[in-house]
């Protein structure tokens, strides 16, 4: 079973390695970032680290409900949790207390829970922010790890137990991007889900934490390149060659919509145009990280062979994720999952348009 102490050690094999060079450090763009007389990366990061450390693990408590296990479904356009189970759209009752959640779904449970007025500008809760200017926050990727208990098999978390969130920071690092020279922080969270046969799944997470942008004014006029509405819902299509398997999909406006309200998640660079286009410079409004590694995890045991028909069985022993650059609503992309070298062993590709690769995971079964 994997540890926090484990958790420690591989986690900065998960970080991103921008350049850190002094010559690096000193090019800071004057249109986007605030000016240098600020505290460094290196200062907020050992003060953010140090106060952590001081508060200790933070715990809490949920039973994990059907209500948003549902919605989690619909909002994926999958309209059953499992081949073969009853129809979700009309109600939640067909899941059943034990019914075992799908690789990823914890993610829309043990949500964040803040008022508006205690929300950054950007629409993230600050409860792990360092102290400013580092409060632009995005989600850089991380690995997921499914213990076995000791007859060797699985301890999946399901609906109607009471279970239990330890967040702990495990590391705060500066880091400075190669290209612009800009000053981040990158920071390390653990999040243990416990329930009554122990510990059932470890998310750690890599959080890059970069200056505030400084408010530009407002357009004189709105963006005239408005997100084009969709004649059609978010497809999903899957073939299979040989040991690749390739799901190609489109994440449409009210899909994010609907997973932005179920992980209670209000980054404005997932609903709202005029921030993701005229404030962070998107195209649009931009796919969420935590979406794009449910939707691997989703084809990953699609493309399962059953085991004894019994769902609990369909988890990986783990997956590690990098996100690379971002995915846009109602743009058309592909997951790669190649199998070929064997060992269950998947790589995984996120190709976005004009075949930049947008994230990257590797599932151990």
């Amino acid at each position: 079973m994997l540890a926090a102490r484990t958790a420690r050690r591989t986690h900065r094999s998960l970080m991103p390695k921008p350049d850190q060079s002094p010559a690096a450090s000193r090019c800071f763009s004057a249109r986007s970032w605030l000016q240098s007389d600020e505290p460094s990366a290196s200062s907020v990061a050992t003060a953010f680290l140090s106060r952590f450390r001081s508060i200790g693990p933070q715990s809490r408590s949920q039973v994990l409900d059907a209500n948003q296990l549902q919605l989690l479904s619909l909002t994926l356009n999958r309209p059953s949790l499992f081949p073969g189970s009853p129809a979700l759209s009309n109600s939640p009752a067909s899941l059943a207390g034990g019914t075992p959640l799908p690789p990823g779904y914890h993610l829309v449970y043990f949500t964040p829970a803040f008022l508006e007025d205690e929300l950054g500008p950007d629409g993230t809760d600050a409860s792990y922010n360092p102290r400013p200017p580092f409060t632009r926050r995005m989600w850089a990727g991380g690995e997921v790890a499914w213990p076995r208990k000791a007859d060797g098999q699985p301890n999946p978390l399901r609906v109607g137990q009471q279970v239990r969130e330890t967040t702990t920071v495990l590391s705060a690092e500066p880091k400075v991007v190669r290209k612009t020279g800009e000053e981040m922080i990158v920071v390390g969270v653990e999040k243990e889900f416990s329930n009554e046969q122990g510990v059932a799944l470890l998310d750690r997470r890599n959080w890059v934490f970069r200056k505030a942008l400084t408010m530009p004014a407002p357009p004189a006029t709105p963006s005239s390149n408005a997100i084009p509405v969709a004649s059609t819902p978010a497809s999903s299509t899957t073939t299979t060659a040989g040991t690749t398997h390739t799901r190609t999909l489109r994440q449409t406006a009210v899909t994010l919509f609907r997973f932005s309200a179920l992980t209670f998640n209000p980054h404005k660079i997932h609903y709202s145009t005029p921030w993701a286009r005229d404030v962070e410079g998107h195209r649009d409004i931009v796919v969420h990280g935590p979406l794009n590694l449910i939707s691997i995890l989703d084809l990953w045991r699609d493309t399962r062979p059953s085991v004894g028909g019994d769902p609990a069985q369909m988890l990986p022993a783990s997956i590690s994720y990098r996100a690379t650059s971002p995915l846009y609503a109602e743009e058309e992309y592909r997951i790669v999952m190649d199998e070929t070298a064997g060992d269950g062993v998947a790589n995984v590709q996120i190709i976005a348009p004009g075949d930049q690769v947008a994230m990257k995971a590797e599932i151990r079964s």
